[in-house]
């Protein structure tokens, strides 16, 4: 697959306390422009690939090349053209909105200017623009997630990966975050997003892979276009099983 924006082959993680691999030779390939799905059980692995393509975590073994580049030889020119939201908000509370853009656009290289810009402009999209100059610990759960999201845009990443990004947020707040990306990928940003959501993913997602034990067990092409025949949910429990999960 030429076009693949990232490649990930025989990955393997291993964690001192498990028995099993949290990841079991898993491979993928995600196509420049995806919005793809990773859907799984608790324990599957998902989080654990996230942080390793983001280069959050070491792998045990296997190789993952992002835009060409591989990540594990140079994880510096690879967080230049990606964006993270992890499962649970990373910011800083006892700062500002404004404080929070200001410090992790220095993180990313960006100028006062362009952080005023771009930040300014992403704070007013996500509804925050009125409370940016308050402290992060006074928001409620939503605007969290919400800033999490534009702290994770604001250097204008070419791939941008969320781990349950909408977990735990009211219902208007989830909204906002679906809207916003699809606007982004439309625009051309390649998304890969974990959540426990099924009609999320189907609503979202241009391709979705479903992992089990930290392996690759199923596909589905294309959930929006599922209709009248095997739903998502369906599809999920058809190949994942029915027994329940800690």
């Amino acid at each position: 697959m030429s076009n693949s924006i990232i490649r990930v082959e025989g990955l393997v993680k291993r964690y001192r306390k498990g028995a099993e691999p949290a990841l079991d030779g898993f491979d993928l390939r995600v196509d420049a422009g995806e919005f793809l799905g990773l859907l799984g059980p608790n324990g599957a692995g998902k989080t654990t690939l996230i942080s390793i393509l983001t280069g959050v975590m070491r792998a045990t073994a296997g190789s993952v090349a992002i835009n060409g580049i591989d990540l594990f030889a140079e994880p510096g020119w690879v967080h230049r053209i990606i964006g993270l939201v992890p499962q649970e908000p990373a910011l800083y509370e006892s700062l500002s909105a404004w404080e929070n853009l200001a410090f992790f656009g220095a993180l990313q290289g960006l100028d006062g200017g362009a952080v005023q810009s771009r930040g300014g402009e992403l704070l007013e999209r996500a509804g925050l623009s009125a409370r940016a100059h308050d402290q992060v610990k006074e928001w409620s759960g939503g605007m969290k997630r919400r800033l999490n999201l534009m702290v994770a845009l604001l250097h204008q990443p070419a791939i941008l990966f969320l781990d349950e990004p909408t977990v735990g947020i009211d219902v208007q707040s989830r909204s906002a975050i679906w809207d916003l990306l699809q606007e982004i990928h439309a625009a051309g940003t390649t998304i890969v997003y974990t959540s426990h959501h099924l009609e999320e993913a189907e609503r979202l997602c241009s391709r979705v892979v479903i992992m089990d034990h930290g392996r690759f067990v199923g596909e589905v092409a294309d959930p929006r276009a599922l209709t009248g025949h095997e739903r998502l949910e369906e599809a999920f429990l058809r190949i994942t099983g029915k027994a329940l999960r800690d």
